[in-house]
């Protein structure tokens, strides 16, 4: 509300339990609330929002978030200078320190590598660092700004996601077909960071997280590109074994794998029904992200939109060229950034 330029706010409530959908509309009357009434993911919020917008651009901001009151302005200058760019994300920086402490870098962007990581760039570096607009992989869903036309292109968030690397899984698909992602280091937002999940790590977040990534590069990845890549991302996934096993998340992280097994079945079986001119059955949100919220009311919700298989044609294949040239410079960013 105290943003350089006049945005229409919408706030979407995905079950809250605190209070502040009421306190929203006692004290912020030109705010529009859309109450979901259950914990629907953030895939879902964020396309309920998205859908009710009519305005040329479409900023994302997470609830445990505050802007620079030129966030939005600094935002908007960058992406109207680029005519093919998607997305463009804000210089987000740890909300909470300790007295004395340097200001830390949260993200300056995202990163996805061959190894089938995704990472984010900075992350606890010295905020003064990065302060060079820049292309990324795929911006934060967490603070950045949209070209609304785009979603039309290439579709929305996938609700199968739930929630984590959705916003990955956008950028990859923005890229198949020739759009561009981008970094403005003059756009400030801070970012307290997982709150609502239960910290950095957790069983929750692993689960959906390992799922998520095995999914998303079924559909964004052609069969010949998949092939050429798998040796690197089964290293990847050894790697992570290990590394979660040290965390003692060894179970969710298998577990989040057979989610990820699960969720491209039902994306095979979408992509069949459609290829044969089939009806397509969309299940409610927990069975179509294979994962059990616990929550009755989120399983009559059913999802605005599931992603299959990204096919661009053959006009794509220097698109994919290009993603390909980035997983593997990635790999190398990955130990500097």
């Amino acid at each position: 509300m105290s943003q350089t330029v006049p945005c229409e706010v919408i706030v979407v409530d995905n079950g809250s339990t605190d209070g502040s959908v009421q306190r929203i509309r006692e004290e912020f009357e030109a705010v529009r609330v859309m109450e979901l009434g259950a914990n629907t993911g953030f895939c879902h919020a964020c396309n309920t929002g998205i859908h009710v917008t009519r305005t040329e651009y479409v900023m994302l901001l997470n609830d445990d978030t505050t802007m620079a009151p030129d966030c939005v302005e600094k935002l908007l200058e960058a992406i109207e200078k680029r005519p093919r760019a998607f997305s463009v994300q804000a210089r987000m920086i740890r909300m909470h320190r300790e007295q004395g402490e340097p200001e830390l870098l949260d993200d300056a962007g995202d990163l996805y590598c061959a190894l089938g990581w995704a990472f984010a760039r900075g992350k606890g570096k010295s905020a003064d660092r990065y302060m060079k607009p820049c292309g990324i992989f795929s911006a934060c869903a967490g603070a950045a700004v949209y070209r609304r036309s785009v979603f039309d292109v290439i579709g929305y968030f996938d609700e199968r996601h739930f929630c984590y690397l959705e916003d990955v899984d956008l950028g990859f698909r923005a890229q198949r077909f020739g759009f561009r992602n981008y970094y403005e280091p003059q756009a400030l937002v801070y970012h307290a960071g997982s709150a609502s999940t239960g910290g950095t790590y957790s069983a929750f977040k692993e689960v959906l997280t390992s799922g998520n990534n095995y999914y998303l590069l079924y559909k964004n990845l052609p069969g010949v590109q998949y092939a050429l890549n798998a040796p690197l991302f089964h290293l990847g996934i050894a790697v992570k074994r290990r590394y979660f096993g040290k965390k003692g998340l060894s179970e969710a992280y298998e577990k989040g794998l057979e989610r990820g097994r699960a969720l491209t079945e039902r994306a095979k079986a979408q992509d069949a029904a459609a290829k044969y001119g089939l009806p397509v059955q969309k299940d409610p949100i927990p069975e179509e992200a294979c994962f059990d919220v616990s929550d009755e009311r989120a399983g009559k919700v059913i999802p605005l939109y599931l992603s299959g298989k990204v096919k661009t044609g053959p006009a794509g294949f220097m698109n994919c060229m290009r993603i390909q040239g980035l997983l593997w410079l990635n790999m190398i960013r990955r130990l500097y950034v």
